[in-house]
């Protein structure tokens, strides 16, 4: 069984010529150049070090190299890099319930019955996806709800954007949970109707009164899970990834992967607090390792929720709960002790901040606090979802990265009118006007919270429509930016927020030779035709990783 393990894992590189150079040749090539300007060419030579050695454009020469590649006139682009995603959530999300395709209560909990029935080996069924703001419930489901469907083991299911659990009755004995248990600060325990019972539904940092209860998984299952996690990606585009909150077991999976030879997702690490960045990374940031597949760059930290569970630190209380704010994760003195704990170490702090408070805090402490360390330090905001008009014009200070997800904007667009109201909607993912103030934008998916479709993240970029063309016209269509800079924040940005700019993200010689071929060209294509992209190939390092059957 081992065996036959390690095969599978090795197998995902699919054999191409090593230590000799290669022409890929007969290709739409397109890329960002080093003035961020688009620059096209037909052709271009790898290395036998997996990196560019030159790049071929019309009526040039094509020099002799040992192997050719014929890319059948297809469009090549850089590797897409996600800038935010959770690598190891993605794989488990592949192996576990996903119930992100359900639309109602009752369709979830027949995917949930059905799953448990084919997995009755399980001791617990754990997932998630669900969103009951797309199931049209207008409350949070109940563990009474969920008991209906598997009422013999714990189940427990991680809400869409993983800022909410939901647990059967089981889970929450397994978990000790009764009415007597108290939230933690920056928690929330949803109650029945009795306002004494929990009713099985638990707000971000109460969800560790459940997860400290689930089975951790072993070692082989974190090892499949990225093996799962790379097929995933790769069959989207996806070179490079953003791992937003890298525990230790994580790392060595990575690790193990890296040391096997099967590590062919490039990895820009960010630890799962300050106590993971010092477990991983000790003193600083880790070293590039596997020919650039694999680094920690520094710490991610929580200041507020979600949106969709009423997490989301906003100045102004919900317009759709009176009375609620959201959840703050840190004190203001925590969030200023944790970055200077970050960046004295050299760390690169990656801060979650979604509402209007959270961004305004997280804006207000950098400022106080950059001046006290020289350098090229990239803080970076991530996900910058609500921010209050008055505080946009700080995300162009202090080499501030917005790292943003477009697709949050078509999934939240519905929810976002309900819980700030239309009056409260300037600022709401405002792409165009970071760019206009002259901030920085990297763009990513948050998978599996979004899918990781680089390609539909780029259509709504360029739209703000929806895969149904709704609205009409985008919503709030000023801040939508054009193909060009969607290219970028997919590439070369994303790369230069993980300060990997240089080493990859972009087809420019002395780089590594991360390239797609697809059949679309995203700076001509229409939005729906950019939404389909079929991804034919995806090379990392100078060899063929996927290829479409």
């Amino acid at each position: 069984m081992k065996t036959k393990y390690l095969a599978a894992l090795l197998a995902t590189t699919i054999a191409v010529p090593a230590n000799a150079d290669v022409l890929v040749d007969n290709v739409s090539g397109i890329t960002m150049d080093e003035e961020g300007k688009v620059k096209r060419f037909e052709a271009l030579v790898i290395d036998d070090d997996g990196r560019i050695a030159q790049l071929i454009e019309r009526g040039e020469d094509r020099p002799r190299t040992e192997y050719r590649e014929d890319g059948e006139g297809r469009v090549m682009l850089p590797g897409m890099i996600d800038a935010h995603a959770h690598v190891m959530g993605v794989g488990f999300g592949a192996l576990t319930l996903d119930l992100s395709d359900t639309n109602s209560l009752d369709e979830a909990l027949e995917k949930i019955r059905t799953f448990a029935a084919e997995n009755e080996a399980r001791p617990w069924i754990l997932g998630r996806g669900w969103n009951q703001e797309k199931w049209g419930l207008g409350r949070f489901p109940t563990a009474a709800e969920l008991d209906s469907a598997v009422a013999d083991r714990p189940v427990y299911l991680e809400r869409v954007d993983g800022h909410a659990g939901w647990a059967n009755t089981l889970a929450m004995q397994a978990a000790g949970i009764t009415a007597a248990s108290k939230a933690p600060s920056g928690g929330k325990i949803e109650l029945l109707a009795d306002k004494k019972t929990p009713s099985g539904v638990f707000i971000d940092l109460a969800m560790d009164l459940v997860n400290k209860a689930v089975p951790a998984p072993r070692a082989v299952e974190r090892d499949l899970a990225l093996a799962e996690a790379q097929k995933v990606f790769h069959r989207y585009g996806i070179t490079s990834v953003a791992d937003m909150g890298t525990t230790i077991e994580d790392w060595q999976s990575f690790r193990r992967a890296g040391d096997a030879g099967s590590l062919n997702l490039r990895i820009m690490s960010y630890a799962f607090g300050p106590e993971q960045m010092v477990l991983i990374g000790g003193p600083g940031p880790s070293q590039w390792l596997y020919d650039d597949k694999l680094r920690l760059n520094g710490v991610k930290l929580y200041l507020d929720g979600a949106l969709g569970s009423r997490g989301a630190w906003l100045k102004r209380p919900y317009a759709d709960d009176p009375g609620n704010y959201g959840l703050p994760l840190q004190t203001p003195a925590q969030l200023r002790n944790n970055l200077v704990r970050a960046a004295q170490g050299g760390f690169q702090p990656a801060v979650h901040a979604i509402g209007t408070a959270a961004n305004a805090e997280l804006l207000n402490a950098i400022d106080e606090i950059a001046e006290s360390f020289d350098g090229d330090r990239r803080w970076r905001v991530e996900h910058a979802q609500i921010v209050d008009p008055a505080d946009l014009p700080k995300l162009a200070d202090n080499g501030i990265i917005a790292s943003m997800q477009p697709l949050h904007q078509t999934s939240d667009r519905l929810m976002a009118e309900a819980r700030l109201g239309m009056d409260r909607l300037d600022g709401a993912y405002a792409w165009n006007t970071i760019l206009d103030l002259g901030g920085t934008l990297a763009f990513g998916s948050d998978a599996p919270v979004e899918p990781a479709d680089a390609f539909a993240g780029y259509a709504v970029a360029i739209t703000r429509m929806d895969a149904n063309g709704e609205p009409f016209g985008g919503w709030l269509p000023s801040e939508r930016v054009n193909r060009e800079q969607a290219l970028a924040g997919f590439t070369s940005k994303a790369a230069y927020a993980g300060f990997a700019e240089g080493r990859f993200g972009r087809l420019l010689p002395g780089e590594r030779a991360d390239f797609i071929l697809v059949d679309n060209d995203p700076l001509l294509a229409t939005p729906e035709e950019i939404r389909a992209t079929k991804v034919f190939e995806t090379w990392v390092n100078g060899r063929k990783v996927y290829e479409a059957d």
